[in-house]
């Protein structure tokens, strides 16, 4: 295993603790439903730096951008189509602002929206468009890209073979939901199988975000820790959302989320966070139980 060095010097500090939620975040700030999140980096960079800041200030050592969806395929849609390479410089510039010196920035790239299988997209364009997205990323300065919420393993191993050509760092994070145990992806593919996939394409980190919850990835995290050598990547939702009035609610505390984060860390995860319907309160309260952690090492340690 030969991970980049700016990974292995953040992993030698230990776990890594990343952000939670973007997108219900934006919304709680206003965001309308139905408009992307990844247009406010242009439009109210303000707001989506606050959201940014609130994760840094909760204790996350690793920020993601607002640029999931800044790819033209996904934003493809959108007419005239938005300028890919300002949209993805100022979630990168943005997420900076709120970073500091105090967390490093990890670029997110999302899939096309597109189906490989049905015809929808061709491997070239493809390639083309996240070529495009990670470059400009790239050019804007962020540490790493994280490649994330795939469904197909072969829109994944595209995307990383396209990050890659940066020179940057790559996690590479699949979502696992479906199958009889829900440790599948909605292709079928199992954790081992795209464990091997995503590092033959040249994934630096592997993992799993999205999904039914952090409960469903005790065993997924488990299971890519077997298949590989490669740091492991958390980033669950806080369990599935309910519309109550008009609202989204997810019923998950972050009490309870906090508590399998810590049992997913000892099932060998190097990077955990959240994803849909978690906070800054989420990221808080993990990063009490790692300091705790922390200073019943010492203190054993000291004895």
């Amino acid at each position: 295993m030969n991970i980049p060095s700016k990974l292995a010097d953040l992993l030698s500090h230990g776990t890594v603790l990343t952000d939670g939620a973007w997108g219900t975040q934006l919304a709680a700030a206003g965001l309308p439903a139905g408009e992307v999140p990844d247009l406010w980096n242009l439009r109210h960079p303000e707001k989506v730096e606050a959201v940014a800041r609130r994760y840094v200030d909760a204790g996350s050592k690793v920020i993601l951008t607002n640029t999931f969806r800044s790819n033209r395929i996904a934003l493809g849609h959108h007419q005239p189509t938005p300028d890919i390479a300002a949209l993805n410089a100022a979630g990168v510039r943005i997420s900076r602002a709120a970073a500091g010196d105090r967390a490093l920035v990890f670029a997110s790239i999302g899939p096309s929206g597109k189906m490989l299988m049905s015809g929808d997209v061709s491997p070239e364009q493809l390639e083309a468009a996240f070529d495009e997205q990670a470059v400009a990323i790239a050019d804007a300065g962020a540490d790493a890209i994280v490649i994330e919420t795939m469904t197909d393993v072969e829109e994944a191993t595209i995307a990383i073979r396209a990050a890659k050509r940066t020179g940057l760092p790559v996690v590479a994070s699949m979502v696992f939901d479906s199958g009889k145990d829900k440790t599948r992806t909605m292709m079928g593919v199992t954790p081992e199988d795209a464990a091997t996939a995503l590092e033959e394409a040249g994934a630096d980190v592997i993992g799993a975000n999205c999904g039914l919850g952090i409960e469903h990835y005790r065993a997924v995290c488990q299971r890519l820790k077997q298949a590989s050598s490669l740091p492991v990547w958390i980033k669950a939702n806080a369990g599935l959302p309910r519309l109550v009035d008009g609202a989204v609610i997810y019923d998950v505390t972050p009490e309870h989320f906090a508590s399998t984060a810590m049992e997913i860390l000892a099932a060998g995860a190097s990077f955990i966070g959240g994803c849909c319907g978690t906070t800054p309160d989420f990221i808080r309260e993990i990063s009490r139980r790692l300091a705790a952690l922390h200073e019943a090492s010492d203190l054993s340690k000291a004895r």
